[in-house]
């Protein structure tokens, strides 16, 4: 494993970067602002969203009940069109996207191929993005989610007693903050899933001050995580459930699954949380991909790296969703 941020990148990474055309790779971009922001809302998805689900899945859009005073919070189930004779375990899926971008269209390929496979039964969540909607709501809606999920088990032929949350970038970072949350409030769980996982608010480790001019700079970054946390980005105010490398005590957790890359700016708090997790005595899986930055698997799905990544994660959420 190679954690440098003047290493090179991995070719094919690179290949799939200048194919995307939305990277200057080495150049620095313009300086992040809400009009920006507003651009990179308009670009089109890398994959489109398919309307129609491979055969033997079926998706159906719920809208469930919000946090108090919100607006009811539009998610999407997946799981097999045939219902399985016992109850199989159930996944709530969270897109990522800095907690400003982004959409659970985004995750429609991954998770239609995951309850194929797998066969559990997935929930995605479309919560509400800053700065329009700051912490509490985007968290509150992505737990309010998970509650559905405990709640409507037996509709959907879940296990209540087998769910697991999970998702990517600032997804991965919602999922471990609904981790924090269901261990205070009692809610079991049997797996968080953390693929390179947006954490920390204070950038203070070396990677998150690393100089990447490569998909997510540390200038997004600080002005994702100001779009976030409005008033409280910069105080010593920020609650573990808004940025969980905050947390104090890690104990009790589900068991975690975390992936991220060598030169991705979040490396070194993505390696101290799960450090941190198996000194508290929560079973951690951690991977380190060589060469490869932030959203590698996002701009290169054809690359080796990216399959290697895609294999892990795969035999890690088959060992706790399998629905045998």
């Amino acid at each position: 494993m190679i954690a440098d941020a003047s290493a090179p990148i991995d070719p094919e990474v690179v290949a799939g970067m200048l194919a995307d055309g939305r990277f200057a790779l080495g150049e620095r971009g313009p300086e992040p602002t809400l009009d920006l922001l507003a651009t990179m809302r308009e670009m089109p998805p890398r994959v489109p969203y398919d309307p129609t689900p491979p055969p033997g899945v079926v998706r159906e859009e719920r809208l469930i009940p919000g946090p108090a005073g919100a607006p009811d919070v539009p998610v999407r189930i997946y799981r097999r069109a045939q219902r399985a004779a016992h109850d199989v375990p159930g996944l709530v899926w969270i897109h990522g996207g800095g907690y400003v971008l982004g959409s659970y269209d985004l995750d429609q390929p991954f998770l239609d191929a995951l309850v194929a496979t797998i066969g559990c039964v997935a929930v995605s969540v479309e919560y509400r993005l800053a700065p329009e909607t700051p912490f509490p709501g985007p968290f509150d809606d992505c737990f309010a989610a998970l509650a559905f999920l405990r709640d409507a088990a037996s509709e959907l032929g879940v296990d209540a007693a087998r769910l697991a949350v999970g998702g990517a970038s600032a997804g991965a970072g919602l999922a471990a903050a609904c981790a924090l949350r269901a261990r205070d409030e009692g809610l079991a769980l049997v797996h968080q899933h953390l693929l390179y996982p947006m954490l920390d608010d204070r950038q203070a480790t070396p990677s998150s001050r690393w100089d990447l001019l490569a998909i997510w700079s540390r200038e997004m970054n600080a002005f994702a995580w100001q779009c976030y946390l409005g008033d409280l980005y910069g105080t010593d105010d920020v609650p573990a459930y808004a940025a969980p490398a905050r947390a104090i005590d890690l104990a009790g957790l589900a068991p975690a699954y975390v992936h991220v890359g060598g030169l991705d700016g979040f490396l070194h708090e993505d390696i101290d949380y799960a450090a941190r997790l198996l000194a508290a005595g929560v079973s951690a899986e951690l991977h380190l991909l060589p060469l490869v930055p932030h959203g590698f698997d996002q701009v290169a799905p054809d690359a080796a790296v990216t399959a290697t990544a895609n294999a892990l994660s795969h035999a890690a959420l088959a060992r706790v969703l399998s629905s045998r």
